[in-house]
Parts: structure tokens; C-alpha cells; sequence
């Protein structure tokens, strides 16, 4: 246990001799005793973390005693050490900030430690969360978490800010892998919801069935697989901010039951018609243009007003001028960093290659090319042979392609079994031909293979 800084606040010698002996058996504090309110508050501009408290000092009664050190130093617990055992005196005492109420009598030295431990305990948990705090804090700070120069990014930067200083609702459109959860949390946590709860909700990845209960919570026996209540994601980030992502995906039902919340700012749980106030607020995200879903009445226009708010597009990577190199260079240190390596440099040969291609993939593909050249690469250096893009062909590359159809066939089956760990049967089925068909085009390409050990 961690040494506290302590004040034993006892008028009785033989008694605040017995608290400082108990709470020196485990760790060795730093103990100040003092008999006095008068004492303790000259003190206070020490920071203590403890201050067990005679209930009944000489000079101030015990609950003006505790409330002026609360006001004064509001960090410090106060155990509250008393004869009186009166139930509503101790009530009282907790409710105006003590952290515990301990009655002078045998048991009181099993208690004074317990509670010791519990204020260890909790102070562990505070500064844990408050570290975390201020690394979330640090990670989605504008400046330093989204990373680039470009115009186009600056824009972005421009819209960040103005939504991080107003409450009004945000809409992020852009490709996949662009950045649109990062954009959305570094408007939370520079806003001023910031130490609230921030919630990302996927809303392409939950079933149609699951979606309401997801989003509103529900209680138990609402339905088969109900065995408890739970609150829905809207309550949970209440104070705070809910993330809609994909939210071009839902169903028209879905979106007339958000569309209530927004207005009413009420979430009703499914099995119950109780209803409850909440107060967050929506970044929504998606890769489709919501206006012309309205237009083909697949999206509600209500909604799509009530959610547009301030819409802040990201550009494609290939958009960004400079910024694929600025990233790169980004994702090498970031890789070396967090393995402990030794930083690795990009050659001149490897820019030239990633300023070439047109990462279909954006933001995320880049990272992941990044990290595989960090692991390719046989030095310090980041060669061009160490940059590896996807394999990946479009529809015009294989209509454009020179090969044959048998020998694109062969290419598609070879990279299924490469992904599927030499899967026959699991290859089959994806494509939705026979285990013989495969076989037979590797033999035909002349492949040796020993898949033919396979049942």
C-alpha cells in the first residue's frame, strides 16, 4: 500500500494513540495528530489524503468540522470516528461527504484498516482514470490526431473546431478507412461533453432484430433472449456524445424510432412504456450520399434534416497532396514506437511508389501497408521492395488483363485456398463448385500441391 499523508484528529491521547498504532501495522504513513478543528484546518493547505475526525472536538462540532474541510480541500476523505452509534448522525455524515463513519468500539480497529484499504483502493481507481483521462484527452487533441498539411485536410481541421465549440449535431460523410470515427472523436474530446461518455455505434454490424434493443435497451422478458434489463446505447451516452456510424444502413422503421428520440429526447426501452430523458448528442457517419436516399425514399427527410447539422466531408487519401508521405512517415514511427524498435527511415525509391498508387483502401490501407514494410524490410531503411499493395484486382484490371479465363480462374482459386489456409472443401463452397473441379484446375496449371491428401 502507498504511504498516505494522515491526520489523527483525536482529543483523547489514549485513543488517537490506538487509531495511529492501526494504521501503522501495514504501511508506514506520515501521521500528523492534532486535537483540534482549529489544528486540522491550518493544516489542510497541506493536502492530506485522510483525515480521521473525532466526531466530537472540543472547539467545532463534527459536521461543520467536516463541511468546512470538504469546502477547503475537497480531495481529502474524511473517516468519521465517533462514540455516538446513532444511525441517522452516521446517514448524515455520508451523505455530506464522509467516507466512512467508524463507532469507537471493539471492532473499531478491523474497520479503520478496511476502510483504509477502500480509500487505497478507490484513490488507485481515481488517479487510473484520471492518467486515462488525460491520454484520451492528449490522443484526440486536433493537432496531434489527425495527421497532415493538405489543403483539403485543413478544411476538415476548420469544421473540427467549430463543431468542438457549439453542441449542434455533426455529420461525417467520406470512403471507408478516411477517418470518420477519429473526426468524431476529436470533436467529443475537445468539446465541452468532453468528460462525458463518448459511444460508437456500428450500425451496419447489428441485425435488423437486434438494432432497437441495442440502441434503446430493453427489459427483461421483453423478449426470448431479454434474461435481464440493460440500457440501450442512447442512455448510455447520455451527457456525452453517441456516434452513429453507418447510419445510411438502417431501416425506415429504425429511423422514424431514432428520429423520436431526437425530437422528444426521450429513450423508451423495448417492454416497457416508461420513458426516460436523455441529453447527447449525434455524430452520424456514412460512405453514401444521405440526400440521394431521400430522394429515393429510402431515408426520411425529417431525419435527414434533424441529423445533417454541420456536415464535414473527409477527402479521399489520394486527395491529400503530400499528406500519403506525412502518414507514412507517421505509421513508421508510431510501428517502431510501440514494438521498441529503432526508427526506420522511407527511401526515395519507396515515396515514389506510394505517391503512385491510389490506396482504394485510404487512411486504413496506408497504415497497413506501413506496418507490413516495418516488418518486410531487412535494415533500417523502408525500400521499395518492402512496399507491398493488394493484390487485390479491380472489375476494368481483369476485363483489361491479358490472361485467359482459365488462367484468371486459376489466379481466383489459388488466392481463395492462399486465404483460406489450403481449405479445399471451404473454397468449394464459396464458390459454389466441386472439390474435382478445383483439383483438376491445379493439375491442368501444373501445380503441385498436396491437397489431394485432403478428404
Amino acid at each position: 500500500m502507498k504511504p498516505f499523508n494522515i491526520i489523527v484528529a483525536e482529543d483523547d491521547n489514549w485513543y488517537a494513540e490506538y487509531i495511529n498504532h492501526h494504521l501503522l501495522l501495514e504501511t508506514k504513513h506520515n501521521i500528523t495528530r492534532v486535537s483540534s478543528a482549529a489544528e486540522i484546518f491550518k493544516l489542510l493547505k497541506t493536502k492530506p489524503d485522510l483525515i480521521t475526525l473525532d466526531y466530537n472536538l472540543p472547539d467545532m462540532k463534527g459536521d461543520e468540522t467536516l463541511k468546512r474541510i470538504k469546502n477547503e480541500s475537497k480531495d481529502t476523505a474524511v473517516i468519521i470516528v465517533s462514540a455516538q452509534e446513532d444511525v441517522d448522525t452516521a446517514v448524515t455524515m455520508m451523505n455530506n461527504g464522509a467516507f466512512d463513519y467508524i463507532v469507537k468500539n471493539n471492532n473499531a480497529k478491523h474497520r479503520i484498516i478496511q476502510s483504509l484499504f477502500s480509500l487505497q483502493k478507490t484513490k488507485s481507481l481515481e488517479s487510473r482514470i484520471s492518467n486515462l483521462q488525460a491520454e484520451v484527452e492528449n490522443k484526440y487533441n486536433i493537432s496531434t490526431s489527425i495527421i497532415g498539411q493538405s489543403s483539403a485536410l485543413k478544411r476538415v481541421f476548420n469544421y473540427i473546431e467549430k463543431a468542438s465549440s457549439s453542441l449542434i449535431n455533426v455529420s461525417i460523410s467520406g470512403d471507408t478507412g478516411t477517418g470518420k470515427e477519429l473526426v468524431a472523436k476529436a470533436i467529443h474530446f475537445n468539446s465541452s461533453r468532453a468528460k462525458k461518455p463518448f459511444v460508437a455505434v456500428n450500425l451496419s454490424s447489428i441485425p435488423e432484430s437486434l438494432i432497437e434493443s441495442e440502441l434503446f435497451g430493453h427489459v427483461k422478458g421483453s423478449f426470448t433472449d431479454a434474461i435481464a434489463d440493460r440500457i440501450g446505447k442512447f442512455e448510455e451516452a447520455d451527457g456525452g456524445t453517441i456516434f452513429l456510424d453507418e447510419i445510411g444502413e438502417i431501416s425506415l422503421n429504425i429511423q422514424v424510432k431514432i428520429l423520436r428520440v431526437i425530437q422528444e429526447r426521450i429513450v423508451t426501452k423495448l417492454g416497457t412504456n416508461k420513458s426516460r430523458t436523455i441529453d447527447c448528442r449525434i455524430v452520424c457517419a456514412t460512405n453514401k450520399d444521405l440526400s440521394i436516399l431521400v430522394q429515393n425514399e429510402l431515408f426520411r427527410e425529417d431525419l435527414y434534416y434533424r441529423l445533417i447539422g454541420l456536415p464535414i466531408h473527409l477527402p479521399r487519401l489520394i486527395e491529400r497532396d503530400n499528406d500519403i508521405l506525412i502518414l507514412a512517415k507517421h505509421f513508421v514511427s508510431s510501428y517502431c514506437s510501440s514494438n521498441h524498435l529503432p526508427l526506420m527511415t522511407i527511401n526515395e525509391e519507396a515515396k515514389i511508389k506510394l505517391n503512385g498508387y491510389k490506396f482504394p483502401g485510404n487512411i486504413r490501407e496506408l497504415k497497413a501497408i506501413m506496418e507490413l514494410a516495418c516488418v518486410m524490410t531487412d535494415s533500417d531503411r523502408i525500400e521499395a521492395k518492402d512496399i507491398v499493395f493488394s493484390k487485390r484486382q479491380g472489375i476494368d484490371d481483369i476485363v483489361n488483363s491479358t490472361d485467359t479465363l482459365k488462367e484468371i480462374n486459376e489466379q481466383i482459386i489459388l488466392r481463395l485456398l492462399s486465404n483460406n489456409n489450403d481449405n479445399v472443401l471451404q473454397v468449394a463452397n464459396q464458390l459454389d463448385i466441386g472439390k474435382s473441379t478445383i483439383y483438376r484446375l491445379l493439375k491442368e496449371a501444373n501445380i503441385e500441391s498436396d491437397l489431394s491428401q485432403q478428404l
